[in-house]
């Protein structure tokens, strides 16, 4: 998708007809995760499904890839068919959080099986501080056929290969992590605090201004650029808590038209299940 596609906003959004979009809520809160769908069955966007990011953005039953493992593109797909999508469809996802929970995520997932996608930009406040019309209650969608998806594989790495490609200069690891977090500073999640030997920290929050819309394409490129020196942004492998604001890094350096970075899905939670893994402490 061209750069400039991957955010949209809530008045472009609203001109859209319901068939040319499916709109997906995707409001998240880690320490009540009945929190998003309660805010959804309050007020959200006309016509739009609601996603959970425990239930429906992650397989919580697999064990050593983090707190909020990747479903299986099976598992995806179904889910996508249950909302009602069809081929052709554009899809919007949104939240209450900037797009880092957990819309960025369902906009990764996406793209990753080939999908277009966008995030609504300055969310579900944005929407609502427009005066756009809101609705109320469950949504009930007719389901759609199960569509055959691709996983592209090359989006994404794993512990094995994450850890042959950090030790390679060429690599640039990013963590999306607030900065005492990535220190070592507070871990209020966790098994352990630090980041791993050799990355770089880039809370996610850097991504927005202070009305929680992402900044400029042309300010977000220059900071990257800046970050990144003389590393490509296929250099690029993002990881933060559990492989969800992550996704806001990827996000922001695609609308910066910095494209092909990868992700470690399992992140910080994945790589701290195994105690022998190293940890570093400090900037």
């Amino acid at each position: 998708m061209a750069a400039e596609n991957v955010l949209i906003d809530a008045r472009a959004l609203a001109a859209l007809a319901p068939d040319e979009v499916l709109v997906v809520d995707c409001r998240f809160a880690l320490a009540d995760p009945g929190q998003g769908k309660r805010a959804f069955l309050d007020a959200h966007v006309p016509h739009a499904v609601y996603a959970s990011l425990d239930q429906d953005l992650s397989d919580l039953s697999k064990r050593g890839l983090g707190r909020h493992p990747l479903p299986d593109v099976d598992a995806f797909a179904r889910t996508l068919a249950r909302w009602g999508w069809h081929r052709g469809q554009r899809i919007v996802a949104y939240d209450a959080a900037g797009g880092a929970l957990a819309a960025a995520r369902l906009w990764w997932m996406l793209g990753s099986v080939g999908i277009a996608a966008s995030v609504l930009d300055g969310g579900w406040q944005a929407w609502s501080a427009s005066g756009l019309p809101v609705e109320a209650g469950a949504t009930l969608p007719t389901p759609s056929a199960i569509t055959d998806l691709r996983f592209d594989s090359c989006r994404v790495v794993y512990v094995d290969t994450f850890d042959r490609l950090r030790r390679q200069p060429a690599t640039l690891v990013l963590d999306a992590r607030a900065a005492a977090r990535f220190r070592g500073e507070s871990e209020p999640i966790d098994r352990a605090a630090g980041h791993v030997p050799g990355a770089r920290n880039r809370p996610f929050s850097q991504n927005l201004a202070p009305d929680d819309h992402f900044k400029p394409a042309s300010v977000l490129r220059q900071e990257f650029t800046a970050l990144l020196g003389p590393h490509a942004a296929a250099d690029v492998v993002h990881m933060c808590g559990s492989g969800v604001t992550a996704c806001h890094n990827l996000l922001a350096m695609e609308a910066a038209g910095l494209p092909d970075s990868r992700l470690f899905a399992p992140s910080w939670s994945g790589w701290v299940s195994d105690p022998s893994r190293p940890v570093a402490t400090g900037d």
